[in-house]
């Protein structure tokens, strides 16, 4: 079973195909595939519906339609026509739309000499397949093929909805999957290259340093040679936190502080002009500073601020006049020190 990010248990889908989609690339997949559903990618921080990435088969992005044949009323190689609240409206083409999507991120990556060939008549593109595609979650093959569809839209760039059924042979599912993969050139991803992918592709879970510091919209910055991020664990557990209150487990070093500053970014990102700034409070000072200093990397200290639990303490007691004087502390004393106390 492939690995989806967010768990299916707290991702928001906008729609039920969306979700039927997510459980069958989740069970139908194997276990060397990473999924990740409604997650910003790349510098520009696009929305696809999925990424799909795997060591020897590549990239794929995925657009998902839950329209119904009907809402469909015209459609080119460029626009479609649709009915959105029984009004017709004009939208780009749904596999441009994906292809639009995968080329920012291709593009992103190929500034990255570690993740392109280094000759041979593909030199300089990326050193493993990308591809990009669309699923209609509510039509099938027969109502895509007979309203010609396939016109604006070549099959092999397809899922319909009775090949994503529950039923749907798992070898049948991964191969139309791997039809969508245009750019076949290049070989498998080793392991360094696949962190340096979920690096670029996605900012939230770099592990940084004050050294480490990148700024993503400075397009002639040189990436850095080692890419630190979070193992694809912490990252499932920092995207599926969900709301409300959370208590999270670990030994030293298993990254409890990676998903609280995650999770802090996350609610930064967030705020409103109404919202009061976020409190992370430590026991540990040099935690603290630390956790401080990244959030002002990353142009968020006006947004969460990190302490040293009794440092704050005393700024509390301080604003509100409470700190004891040394005239409190000998009449405390002595109210201590009387005979029968």
């Amino acid at each position: 079973m492939a690995t989806l990010i967010p768990s299916i248990g707290t991702s928001a889908f906008d729609s039920t195909g969306e979700r039927r989609l997510a459980e069958r690339l989740e069970q139908k997949l194997d276990a060397d595939y990473l999924l990740w559903h409604n997650v910003p990618i790349g510098p520009k921080q696009t929305y696809p519906d999925f990424v799909v990435l795997h060591p020897r088969h590549g990239l794929l992005v995925l657009e998902t339609k839950d329209w119904h044949l009907e809402t469909i009323r015209h459609a080119t190689r460029q626009y479609w026509t649709i009915l959105s609240s029984g009004q017709p409206k004009v939208v780009i083409n749904p596999l441009a739309q994906a292809r639009h999507c995968a080329i920012q991120v291709v593009n992103a990556l190929e500034r990255d000499p570690q993740l392109v060939q280094a000759g041979g008549p593909h030199q300089g593109k990326l050193a493993f397949p990308w591809g990009h595609g669309v699923v209609f979650t509510r039509i099938t093959r027969k109502q895509f093929d007979a309203a010609g569809l396939g016109e604006t839209i070549a099959a092999n760039y397809v899922i319909c909805k009775d090949e994503m059924e529950e039923s749907a042979d798992p070898e049948a599912f991964q191969e139309r999957l791997w039809n969508m993969f245009a750019h076949r050139f290049g070989g498998a991803m080793s392991l360094p290259q696949l962190d340096r992918v979920r690096w670029i592709m996605f900012p939230q879970v770099r592990v940084q340093t004050t050294g480490d510091l990148f700024d993503d919209s400075d397009a002639d910055a040189e990436l850095p040679d080692i890419m630190r991020v979070m193992d694809i664990q912490q990252e499932q557990l920092a995207r599926s936190l969900g709301d409300g209150h959370r208590v999270i487990h670990g030994v030293a070093g298993s990254g409890k502080t990676m998903i609280l500053g995650y999770r802090a970014e996350y609610l930064a990102k967030a705020h409103t002009a109404t919202s009061k700034p976020i409190l992370i409070l430590c026991y540990n000072e040099p935690l603290a500073v630390k956790l401080q200093s990244v959030m002002e990397a990353k142009g968020l200290s006006d947004k969460v601020h990190a302490r040293h639990f009794h440092k704050w303490c005393r700024d509390q007691l301080k604003a509100y006049n409470l700190l004891p004087t040394a005239k409190m502390d000998t009449d405390k004393l002595m109210e201590l020190n009387r005979p029968g106390n």
